[in-house]
């Protein structure tokens, strides 16, 4: 997916040329967050507000032990260590620290660190892993933390907003500031057997068509009220003939 940046632009400087004296035209706005205008200010940039504060970046490191190939075997050389670096998404559930994020993001991992939207880095310890539905809980050193409201995903509405806040592209933009899709539940209940989009099984997932890339993984999906409803887990694709 392209990501698209756009530098500010402003309308054209008046000339410097002398003018006879006239009305001064009236003071602009303030540019601050007060002056935007309430049709801005919808129920999704409401929730966005909320929730954004406890999406947090997920950085993983996995070494793997690498057997010899026959050429590096008869030079006598063993195995050789390799480092894995991963990237994922969590949310914040407690001020203390507790973290969800999905399995897959860290069920392998051998260091977890966990930075902040303020760009604080943290050491981060895994507590649990439940693979089967994908989610795991990791915990940093920290004290009051923003915190995100949870959800009942079991009250989802088909058809109601579905707003995806992650970091798929990591340390890319050069901040930790998260990045938000926007779409509607498209659907519940939803199974994906082993192997139709790769080797692991999902099952009861929330149907949703808010765009989600790599790295995403572990980012809260929201509803309209700023609640997390879900984690950001698998973008499934579908080909099609031309």
């Amino acid at each position: 997916a392209a990501v698209l940046l756009y530098a500010g632009c402003s309308g054209p400087a008046e000339s410097s040329a002398a003018q006879a004296p006239r009305t001064p035209p009236p003071t602009p706005p303030s540019t601050g967050s007060d002056s935007i205008s309430a049709t801005r200010r919808t129920a999704i940039t409401r929730a966005i507000a909320l929730v954004s504060p406890a999406v947090v970046t997920v950085q993983t490191e996995q070494v793997q032990q690498v057997q010899p190939d026959l050429y590096d075997w008869m030079w006598g050389n063993g195995p050789q260590s390799r480092s894995e670096a991963g990237l994922g998404t969590g949310v914040v559930i407690r001020p203390d620290g507790v973290i969800v994020t999905n399995a897959h993001v860290v069920a392998d991992a051998n260091t977890i660190s966990v930075m902040l939207p303020n760009g604080a880095v943290y050491p981060a310890k895994r507590l649990g892993v439940d693979a089967t539905q994908d989610v795991a809980v990791i915990k940093i050193d920290a004290q009051n933390l923003p915190v995100a409201a949870l959800g009942n995903s079991d009250s989802v509405i088909v058809g109601e907003w579905a707003i995806a806040i992650g970091n798929p592209y990591g340390f890319m933009l050069g901040n930790p500031e998260p990045s938000v899709t926007v779409g509607v539940i498209s659907g519940k209940g939803r199974n994906q057997v082993a192997g139709a989009n790769g080797p692991q099984a999902y099952v009861d997932m929330i149907q949703a068509d808010a765009a989600i890339t790599p790295g995403n993984s572990g980012g809260a999906l929201v509803n309209a009220d700023g609640q997390v409803i879900g984690l950001n887990d698998v973008s499934v694709t579908v080909p099609r003939g031309i």
